[in-house]
Order: structure tokens, then sequence, then C-alpha cells
């Protein structure tokens, strides 16, 4: 564990201070831990009575306030019965009030009586929906100005999403709440963020101290890199490597065990990147992972900062710009799980492609894909969900089908960037690596000719990889272009670098 309040160190002084405030986070980054930190400290402090309670409970609500009222003052009852003492708690019963004014008089009568000056996080705050979500924070806004004496002195919102603007929280649509904000008293917006590497070696470290099981520099520094210190993919490498994978003290933990855990993790899809694939198909997040994939621009609309701040709230868009996927590891779920469909109908046995040496013989791959491409994948790429990146993803899904469970396959795709790179690592013989350097391009209608640029780019990724030969794919979406199988063939070529490529056009 690293200390909660170090992560969120502005916090205390302004729930001492008396100030509302917004804490959010995606999923799985700490939140609960922060806030049940904060409280148990205010309390224990003697001056508050801090107390950390979800509103999950009141999600099936949906716009029945009445009923969620009544579940949310059920779980602060509950959480204060086993959190505070005696003394602290709130009155029993809860004082009668019409649907809509039963949170604000509830909480009233309890700062009332409470001895100390009641400081509530309300956690999952973003579970509820439409009307219950507006009157909750409407009766709070209310009691606001009332906090000297007679409500809550310091209220927490803390969610998934940053609730500065509670027209898109409540449901999506501005017209449902009129202009102004139902929570317009917070006075600051706090973002629990992923850790620094510094952090992540410091976690690390602790288990260490703790069995003398040592993590080498280079394994510390690949965590970091396919994390980017998203705290719950950060604990689940090392509790993969550790328990899952029996790697256990004196023995030290080296990037391989984490090369193995994090293609572990992605394969088994385990809850937490099951509900990031989960999203890959809503309008707002499919609108910035397309392009991504495809290589080319995000239109700009409207709802572009809206969709982005959603998108990134999420966790899967990186917090900062450029637009990109957070980290390699949802990359490549995001990757993987858009290619799945294609990779399900690949009927080729991988080890058709396995040379004698342990090898991939991946000329005779790029053929069978050629072949795959003429009497399948073109067909498939119009039926692609992800239109847009259609012909990347059928490509992805046959390398995944063929390469994965004995190779690895890492992706690089972004904005903008008019590419894919992709790099499959086939280890073999004695800890000896088989590295081949794939770049796609597309030939879209009124463009010329990528295959200039194309080398020019495969170039430049051959150089950062120290390769002296790869492979370029362009797949020609022009209407005007021959028919698949006319079009369809494998040349060799020199790059402007001198180096041999292998070019597939399809």
């Amino acid at each position: 564990m690293l200390p909660a309040e170090a992560r969120l160190p502005e916090a205390m002084s302004l729930a001492e201070d008396g100030k509302y405030f917004i804490v959010h986070a995606p999923r799985q980054t700490g939140k609960t831990t922060a806030m049940d930190s904060l409280a148990l400290e205010l309390t224990a402090g003697g001056r508050h009575a801090g107390l950390r309670f979800s509103c999950e409970v009141g999600e099936a609500a949906d716009d029945d306030y009445g009923a969620a009222e009544l579940q949310v003052l059920d779980s602060i009852r509950r959480a204060a019965r086993w959190l505070l003492p005696r003394e602290l708690r709130p009155p029993d019963p809860w004082p009668d009030a019409a649907p809509g004014r039963r949170l604000f008089a509830a909480l009233q009568d309890w700062a009332v009586a409470c001895p100390l000056p009641l400081a509530l996080i309300f956690d999952e705050i973003d579970s509820l929906r439409g009307q219950s979500l507006i009157s909750v924070l409407r009766q709070l806004r209310d009691g606001f100005s009332y906090r000297a004496h007679v409500f809550p002195k310091s209220v927490v919102l803390c969610g998934m999403r940053d609730l500065e603007d509670y027209r898109v929280a409540a449901g999506g649509t501005p017209g449902r709440i009129g202009t102004a904000s139902p929570f317009n008293v917070a006075v600051r917006s706090l973002r629990i963020g992923d850790f620094t590497a510094d952090e992540v070696a410091a976690l690390y470290k602790q288990r260490t101290e703790e069995t003398g099981q040592e993590f080498t520099p280079a394994a510390v520094e690949r965590a970091f890199a396919y994390t980017q210190g998203q705290p719950w993919l950060v604990n689940a490498l090392a509790y993969e490597i550790t328990h899952d994978m029996r790697v256990e003290p004196p023995t030290t933990i080296t990037v391989d065990h984490v090369e193995d855990a994090k293609e572990r993790l992605i394969l088994r899809r385990v809850t937490h990147l099951s509900s990031l694939s989960s999203k890959l198909h809503d309008p707002r997040i499919k609108r910035f992972l397309e392009p991504l994939v495809a290589g080319t621009n995000i239109d700009d609309d409207a709802a572009y900062d809206e969709d982005l701040r959603y998108a990134r709230d999420l966790g899967l868009i990186a917090p900062t710009d450029p637009v990109r996927v957070a980290n390699p590891i949802y990359r490549e779920v995001i990757a993987r799980t858009l290619a799945a469909r294609t990779a399900s109908q690949v009927t080729e046995s991988p080890s058709r492609f396995l040379l004698p040496d342990g090898r991939l013989d991946f000329p005779l791959l790029l053929d069978a894909f050629a072949d795959f491409w003429v009497d399948h994948g073109a067909k498939m790429a119009n039926t692609e969900n992800y239109r847009e990146a259609s012909v990347q993803v059928v490509f992805m899904g046959f390398l995944q089908r063929l390469v994965n469970g004995g190779g690895y396959v890492e992706r690089e795709y972004g904005v903008g960037t008019g590419r894919i790179d992709i790099l499959v690592r086939k280890p073999y013989g004695d800890r000896q690596e088989q590295r081949e350097a794939v770049e796609l391009k597309v030939w879209y209608p009124d463009e010329p000719d990528p295959l200039k640029a194309g080398l020019k780019q495969l170039d430049g990724y051959l150089s950062t990889l120290r390769l002296d030969a790869g492979t370029l794919i362009i797949f020609d979406r022009r209407p005007s272009a021959a028919p698949v199988a006319d079009r369809t063939a494998i040349t060799h070529v020199t790059s402007p670098a001198g180096r041999a490529i292998t070019l597939l056009r399809a």
C-alpha cells in the first residue's frame, strides 16, 4: 500500500476548512481506499465526525429520487454503525420529510445532534442516475449555506467521472436540468493520479522488505512502461507473478516474469480489463478509438470536449495530450478485443508456421495472410464495426491467432500517424528472440499511393528497433482499385535507407 494521503495532499485541509469538493478517478485507482483513510483520519483527529459511505445502492432507483434517498440514507446509517462511535452516529429514526427533501432533513438533524462537525464522503456518487442524482446534489447545495451550524461542514463527492459538469453525469442531455449546475458550490475538483515510476518502485520495494524477494530495476521499469502507473495494473502484474505464477522468494523477479504476467492478464481478460473492453462500442469511446487504431484524425464537433473528458474519466484515454490510449496493456486489450472476431475465423494452425529451431516462418505467414485476405479478409473488413480501422483489425486478428501463445505482438497506433506499427517477438532457442516489424498503411480515395511515405516511416521504425529488414502492407481502399484477387501480391523493395522490405499490397 502507498499512503493514501500522499495521493491527495489537499483533501485533508479542504475538509478541515469546511469545503465542498470533488474527488474523481477511473475505476480501480484507489478512490475508496483514499476516502476511507481521509474519513478515519478526520475522526481520529477529534475535531470532526468523518464518514465515507457508498451511493451505489441507489443506482437501481434510476429517476425514482424518493427511493434513491432512502437507499442512500440506509447506506449512511449502516456505515456509521460500524465506523463511528455511538455519540457521533445519526439520530434513529431519520426525521419525516417529503421525497426530495429527506436527505436535507436527515443531514440537518444529524448535524444539530452531533457534537462534532460532520465531514461526509459520498462515494460512488455517479452511480445515481437522472433525477435521483439531481435531487441529491440540489439538496446538498441547498444545505451548503447552513453548513456552519446545522448542516455537514464538509461534503466530498467521489466518483469515477469528474462531476464538475453534472448535466452530463445526470443523463448526458443538458436540457434535462437547464444551464445551471445543481452543485456549483464545489471549490475544487481533485483527480487521483496514476502512480509515478518512483511510486511503483516504492510499492514493489515493500514486497522486498517484507519477503526478501528482489525486483530487478529493469523489471520495475518494464512494469511501469506497460502500466503507466495505473494502480490496478501495477498491483495485478505483481500479484500475477508472485501468486498465480508462483514465483516465490528468494527468486528475483525479472523482466521475463513481467512479460509473462502481462500476457497472462491480457489473455485471461480479467474483470477490470473486461469492463474496459465492454466500452469499446460506446459511441463516445468509439469516436476516439476508431481513428486511433486507424491512425487518422478525430472529427471535431460541439461534443468533442465532453466526449474526451468522458473517455479520460473512464481511464481509457491518457489524461494528457496528445490523445492516446492510457497505457500499453489497455492498447493491447483494445486491439485484441477488436480483432477477436477475425481471429476466431482463422482456421490455420499456428504449428504450420514454426521452423525447426522454434522461429516463425514469417514469409509463409505473410503468404497465408494474402490468401486469407483474398478469400475472406476483404469481405470481413466491409462488415467490421470499426469500419475506419477495419482492414487493420483484420490483419491484427490473423496475426493474433497465429502468433499469440508462443510469441508476442506489440502494436503502436495513434491519432494522425497514418499507420500502425506492429512488432512480432518470438522467443526461441537458448534465450534468443526473433523480431519482425510490420507497418500497415491504407490507400484512401483521392490520395496518392502511400508507398513512398510508408517506406520512409518504416525506415524510422526499423531504426528505433535496430532492424535491417521489415514488412510494409498497403491496403487499397479506393473504389477504383482492381479486384482484390488481382491487386493482392507480395513483392520485395528497398527502403530509402537501403533496408530490405517485403511489400504486400492488398
